[in-house]
Order: C-alpha cells, then sequence, then structure tokens
C-alpha cells in the first residue's frame, strides 16, 4: 500500500511540473536584451538602440512593422533578420553562430537549421552519391529567411521596414507570432 502512495505522489508531482512546464514562460532569452518600444524615424528607418548597447548584448530583438526581428552584432558587423526560423518558428534570437564554409550563420536552437545572417538563405550539406568518394558539401536551399537592412548612424542602430512585394519562408512563422510573441496553439 506504501508503493502505492508513493507512486502515486510521484505522479503527482510530475504532473504539477508539466503543468509549471506548459504555463511558465517560453523561449528564456539568456543571451540577448529586448528593447520595448522601437521609434520611427522621418525617412523610415526604425530605431532600434545604441550601437554600443547592441555591440555589449551581441543581440537585441525588437518589434518592426509588428514582426519580432533580432539584430545581431558579430566580428564588427550588424545583421537584422526575422526572430522565428523559417523551419517551424524557432527562437533565432537563441541560437548560436557559426562560420559554415566561410558563411557566418545562426543556428536554430530548435532543429538545428543554418541561416546566412548575411542573405537569409538556408544551408544543408549533401553528397554527390556520382562521387567515387562522395564527401559532404555545404549548398544552398535558398534564400528562405527575411533579412532586414541595418543602418548606423550618430551610434545609433536603425532598421529598414521590410519590403512586402517579396515573400519569403520566414513571413509564416513572422505572422504567427505578430500579435503577443507566442505561437497561437492551434487544436
Amino acid at each position: 500500500m506504501l508503493d502505492l502512495v508513493i507512486l502515486s505522489l510521484h505522479f503527482f508531482i510530475c504532473f504539477l511540473i508539466s503543468i509549471v512546464i506548459w504555463y511558465g514562460p517560453k523561449d528564456v532569452d539568456l543571451h540577448s536584451s529586448t528593447t520595448g518600444t522601437v521609434e520611427m524615424e522621418p525617412d523610415g528607418l526604425i530605431l532600434i538602440g545604441k550601437e554600443d548597447d547592441i555591440k555589449r548584448s551581441q543581440r537585441v530583438t525588437a518589434k518592426v512593422d509588428g514582426r519580432e526581428v533580432v539584430v545581431f552584432y558579430h566580428e564588427g558587423k550588424f545583421h537584422a533578420m526575422d526572430s522565428r526560423c523559417y523551419h517551424e518558428g524557432g527562437p533565432l534570437r537563441l541560437g548560436e553562430i557559426e562560420d559554415i564554409n566561410g558563411q557566418t550563420c545562426i543556428v536554430c536552437p530548435w532543429h538545428k537549421y543554418k541561416i546566412t545572417l548575411e542573405t537569409g538563405e538556408g544551408l544543408y550539406e549533401a553528397i554527390n552519391p556520382l562521387e567515387p568518394s562522395p564527401t559532404p558539401q555545404w549548398k544552398s536551399k535558398g534564400v528562405k529567411q527575411r533579412i532586414h537592412k541595418v543602418t548606423i548612424d550618430n551610434g545609433n542602430v536603425y532598421v529598414s521596414p521590410p519590403d512586402f512585394s517579396v515573400s519569403f519562408d520566414s513571413d509564416y512563422f513572422a505572422d504567427k507570432y505578430k500579435n503577443n510573441g507566442d505561437l497561437a496553439m492551434e487544436k
């Protein structure tokens, strides 16, 4: 009987932990700071923050036209892209930056998809089975992630608003996360 009580208590504690995880904070950000509001400049650029602050934190997220955008500072350059991965909406702001075949990439923390910071291309490793000794080579899937132009002026970092005349795979998840930053659960 005591075993049954202990087992029941164990399951109850596990249930409580799952409830806390389910309703707890999503995507805890250990790498970056988040700006609250952004300001639109007369020339259409959107102020993200101070250059020195972003250099210090190395990444920052902000809302640009209702979309969550992440701005990275890496090896002396600023890069901006939609913050949700084109594949399944993973939080790119939490990803690691890697050099892949001479290209600086963000690695999505959910499924390890690699996206170039410069162009938004998705990269994958492929082999040519027709080669005598096939070795993996990095190939492009094409541009999948929306990139935003970054401008530095008087110590401030600005992002250009997105050009919606061209669509990208990341637009789907940017729209899904647009309202409150959390993907609505669809059942």
